[in-house]
């Protein structure tokens, strides 16, 4: 499961890197600029989803060893 949330989150980052440069600053709500600014807060999101993800099942490790 660790490894799966971490390859999501590195295709996340690649997605915003490849995102970031089609953006248009001149006119960001433009065009193919708009699909981008989306696609990029579509992929901060799978990465914050899956940075709570590691740290629900680190928490669900943590409370069986104690029990």
């Amino acid at each position: 499961m660790k490894n799966l949330t971490i390859i999501i989150s590195i295709v996340a980052l690649g997605l915003i890197i490849f995102n970031v440069t089609k953006i248009n600053f001149n006119a960001p709500f433009e065009d193919d600029s708009i699909i981008a600014i989306i696609t990029v807060l579509a992929s901060l999101c799978a990465i914050l989803l899956m940075t709570i993800l590691r740290i629900s099942k680190r928490i669900e490790q943590k409370v069986k060893k104690h029990h």
